[in-house]
């Protein structure tokens, strides 16, 4: 609302003018950059703005506000300066939240450990001008035996080096070893001097404490948060090995076909280790020998320029097909036929279309419902088709998108870019003159002759 800074995440400029402007920008909250029409130069003003304003900064914001405030009572609209109002009151609300007593005002970190036995959590808080802005929490996993005070001074020297800014005072519960050195490395890279600081009474020993109670909180619960997640993936790729009796079920690859009636045939390679999505191990096929919709020559060549790609090395634990018997059989004639011995399932769907088990060894094996592993092989599978479809939508799509520009002579993609750019929709294209279009930037002067012979020819009219 305050910047209108876009949320898609188009890359600009080589995505610009592709798509209308968003919904976003039709209610006001985005000021259209995808579609030029605001310069590059107000974008990253309007950017920097809003990191001034996360870093605490609010004056610049309240006296804009302020101004447009007066100026919308002023031209007696009352509604916008209503508006504008309490958006300025929110913002000075935030600010009474964030202000803690502190009698310097300089900026400074709070740092502070909790740890166990094999975890630890280190918290730091932001605090900017007076104000807390906001608080960091970094885990770390191993052997925890290591001195409280010399676990916080390796933090630091991390933690600051890549860091853009170094506060002036950094508050930690502990002397830190070799403090000098650090402070004097701090102070090198930061500009101005740092000093590390262990509070003994006052505000500074209360913020520390708020900080150490929030990294005590944060430990335990990812301590929960991992138990449960390691329940959701390990856990599920050991409950399904054990279901198959098979070894392991580490690393499994499922496969699935897309198309329409046999039209831009793809398929979708989709890779879980340790029951979580590889995505940089995903891969997309496009048919290359099958023509038609014959979803078994599909697989078949598709399994095949998997296993022998050696750049895709590494090899399942067990196979999962998006498919029955048939596609089973048909993954393991490949595999028999390059000499590999992996699992193959197939993963069975019932009536409503819901993952209901797998295909293995000419039976059907059945989850328990509601079971870590019924839930596992059914996001494989879910996600198998997703990839699949996408892919296929995006090849259907490209087909598909065709500007009239594109039958032109000498027009291509950034001259019709420019094109756009300049006159912003078609008709103005086509109504133009020749001196009209010989007046757009980076346009040839024959160029700008066959946009104008193209729409005045009789059989174009």
């Amino acid at each position: 609302k305050l910047y209108k800074l876009r949320r898609c995440n188009k890359k600009l400029p080589e995505q610009a003018m592709k798509d209308r402007p968003c919904l976003y920008y039709q209610i006001g909250e985005c000021s259209g950059p995808c579609n030029l029409l605001i310069s590059e130069e107000e974008y990253k003003e309007n950017v920097r703005k809003a990191m001034d304003f996360l870093g605490g900064d609010y004056k610049e914001t309240i006296n804009s506000l302020t101004e447009e405030m007066k100026q919308y009572a002023s031209s007696l609209d009352f509604e916008k300066a209503a508006k504008t109002r309490d958006l300025i009151e929110s913002i000075r609300h935030i600010m009474d939240k964030q202000r803690i007593s502190d009698v310097d005002g300089d900026d400074k970190d709070i740092i502070a450990l909790s740890k166990n036995a094999t975890d630890s959590v280190i918290s730091v808080f932001f605090v900017r001008s007076g104000q807390l802005i906001g608080r960091e929490n970094h885990h770390m996993s191993g052997d925890m035996t290591e001195a409280d005070d010399q676990i916080i001074a390796e933090f630091i020297k991390q933690f600051y080096s890549g860091t853009p800014y170094v506060p002036k005072e950094i508050l930690t519960e502990y002397v830190i070893p070799e403090d000098t050195l650090i402070e004097d490395y701090l102070t090198e890279i930061s500009g101005h001097k740092v000093k590390l600081t262990r509070p003994q009474k006052g505000e500074k020993v209360k913020l520390l404490q708020l900080a150490k109670e929030n990294a005590s909180l944060v430990l335990s619960q990812d301590i929960e948060r991992i138990k449960r997640k390691e329940k959701r993936t390990i856990g599920a790729t050991m409950e399904i090995a054990e279901i198959l009796g098979i070894e392991k079920a580490s690393r499994m690859e499922a496969f699935d076909i897309s198309n329409i009636s046999g039209y831009l045939s793809v398929a979708s390679m989709v890779v879980f280790e340790n029951g979580e999505p590889r995505k940089n191990a995903y891969r997309k096929f496009r048919l290359r020998t099958v023509t038609g919709p014959d979803d078994y020559a599909s697989m078949k060549e598709v399994l095949s320029r998997r296993f022998t790609d050696d750049k895709l090395g590494t090899l399942p634990d067990v196979l999962m097909m998006d498919g029955g018997k048939g596609q089973v059989n048909v993954a393991e004639a490949v595999l028999n036929s390059l000499g590999l011995e992996i699992p193959v399932c197939g993963m069975v769907k019932d009536d409503n279309h819901r993952t209901r088990g797998l295909y293995y060894k000419d039976q059907e094996v059945l989850f328990k419902r509601g079971s870590e592993a019924m839930h596992m092989i059914t996001a494989l599978q879910d996600e198998t088709h997703r990839f699949a479809i996408e892919y296929h939508k995006t090849l259907r799509s490209k087909e598909q998108v065709h500007s009239l520009l594109d039958d032109i002579p000498g027009i291509g993609p950034k001259r019709r870019k420019v094109l756009m750019q300049h006159f912003k929709d078609l008709d103005a294209i086509r109504n133009a003159s020749t001196e009209e279009l010989a007046q757009v930037p980076d346009l040839p002067e024959n160029a700008a002759a066959a946009v104008y012979d193209f729409f005045h020819k009789d059989d174009n009219i």
